[in-house]
């Protein structure tokens, strides 16, 4: 019975605002455009450090990485300048140009994490306006880098600022709308990064030196300061610990944003004040932390499990993206093609998700994904065209289990460490991502069957971890660790 009164407890947020109201519709149209720059520097890479021959000047004849070679220069006919042209990466130093790419990837993960604990103990709202005047700042910096110290330190700092960005913007998204708008909406939040590659790709086109190509994507994150004045902390946060006022104070001005009856607004603070006194009692002014993810079994299990999903997921969407990009020579169409193949799987999670819940939904999609590749090295003489159309079906399914991993992650952790268990979930896609250039590359040297054949068999891996996670469709959100505990166990106390 106490488990039914409490799955029954009705939300003390939504209930005054609505799923889906002007204000938060509004508010979504903002933090969607905070979704742009994840793709820009993430993908950009492609673009600044693009391959380009080089070749031995003075003496002609001479081995470019040879002592005899007095001048090396660089086959101008696509890219006028590359940051390999500027800070000389080649021959001895041509690693330098991954590691820059590695550091992102890296920073992005520092900055998930960081920032995602910083924004459970100090809010939302402020966080994120500091994770998007930091972006901007350094951002606009990298293209007057003088050594290539200076460049990958400022790409760093960049990308911790995009992973903070990235986590806390999702959570506030996921904080302000009901259950019934929350899955359209969410993954609709993943089209933006799919639109940035196609802007970036434009961008590159036109923009053939990497100094101008960079400053042109960071002006357009000024619009992020405006926020200040635009968006609200997030009401759910404030409620939860314990700033009950405010939370009161930011719900009556946003459901009169949202054009809600005056004799509603009105019964706003007694109704809160009410819902804050049935809290449970050890959940009063909970401020949550990140061993609070391992301290109880339930939780703990779900940290661990849905981690292992992003790291896998992370590693398959980046590689098979990265693994496409090589089917031709063409860089600008392979970056335009990874990008529009995206998009599809955006939309087709909304349904999914919405129909068969979280859990079904990661199941089927990395059940797609790994079948498509586990298929590959099991067949003999097949042409490049059947290569690329398994590896296109293997991508797809990927890239629905990718925005339904954001959801169900949102959901799965409890509000007083939301951010932070996105932080930490976010970490681990970051280590997939960075893995998986070498498994592209490095591993396709051995043989051209062990991409396939690693990429099918982390789907695999996905497909059997995700049984072990409870279902979140239809539930109310955690609020407290010990909803976050009781969840997926109070259907089965009350059978």
């Amino acid at each position: 019975m106490e488990n039914q009164k409490k799955q029954a407890r009705p939300d003390p947020i939504i209930v005054h605002l609505g799923d889906m109201g002007r204000y938060q519709f509004f508010c979504l149209i903002l933090l969607y455009l905070t979704r742009f720059p994840i793709g820009f520097i993430m993908m950009s890479h492609l673009f600044l450090a693009a391959k380009s021959e080089y070749y031995c000047v003075q003496p002609s004849n001479a081995d470019p990485c040879s002592k005899e070679c007095e001048t090396v220069d660089f086959n101008r006919s696509i890219f006028s300048e590359t940051i390999e042209m500027t800070f000389d990466l080649f021959c001895d130093r041509f690693w330098l140009s991954s590691l820059s790419q590695f550091a992102v990837m890296g920073g992005i993960m520092i900055g998930a994490i960081i920032f995602g604990v910083l924004s459970d103990r100090y809010g939302r709202w402020k966080l994120l306006l500091i994770e998007c005047a930091l972006q901007f700042t350094f951002g606009v910096a990298v293209p007057f880098s003088i050594h290539y110290i200076m460049y990958i330190l400022l790409r760093l700092l960049t990308a911790i600022a995009t992973g903070g960005q990235m986590t806390t913007s999702f959570v506030l998204m996921m904080e302000i709308i009901g259950p019934n708008a929350r899955v359209t909406m969410a993954n609709l939040s993943h089209i933006p990064f799919c639109l940035s590659i196609a802007i970036l790709t434009l961008l590159a086109y036109f923009l053939r030196d990497w100094r101008y190509f960079h400053l042109s994507l960071f002006p357009f994150c000024a619009v992020f300061l405006l926020y200040i004045c635009l968006i609200y902390e997030s009401p759910r946060w404030l409620f939860t610990t314990g700033r009950l006022e405010k939370a009161i104070h930011v719900t009556e001005i946003i459901a009169k944003k949202n054009g809600r009856p005056n004799e509603s607004i009105i019964l706003i603070r007694s109704q809160m004040e009410e819902a804050y006194k049935n809290r449970p009692i050890d959940s009063a002014k909970e401020q949550g932390n990140l061993l609070d993810l391992f301290r109880t079994p339930n939780i703990c299990k779900n940290t661990i499990i849905m981690a292992m999903e992003w790291l896998n997921a992370c590693t398959v969407f980046y590689g098979s993206t990265q693994y496409i990009s090589r089917l031709n020579d063409d860089v600008f169409l392979n970056v335009f093609i990874s990008g529009v193949i995206s998009a599809p799987g955006c939309i087709i999670s909304i349904f999914i998700v919405k129909y068969l819940g979280r859990r079904n939904s990661i199941i089927i999609t990395n059940f797609v994904s790994a079948l498509s590749f586990l298929l590959l090295p099991c067949m003999t003489d097949i042409t490049p065209t059947v290569v690329v159309v398994f590896a296109v079906v293997g991508l797809v399914g990927v890239t629905v289990t990718f925005p339904s991993l954001y959801i169900y992650a949102s959901e799965i952790f409890p509000t007083v460490v939301r951010t932070t268990g996105m932080g930490i979930c976010s970490c681990f896609g970051r280590i997939g991502s960075m893995i998986a250039p070498f498994i592209t590359s490095d591993l396709a040297r051995i043989s051209p069957i062990i991409p396939p054949l690693v990429y099918g068999s982390i789907a695999a891996l996905g497909f059997i971890l995700a049984f072990f996670l409870p279902e979140t469709k239809n539930q109310s959100v955690v609020e407290t660790i010990a909803d976050g505990e009781a969840l997926g166990k109070k259907n089965k106390a009350v059978q």
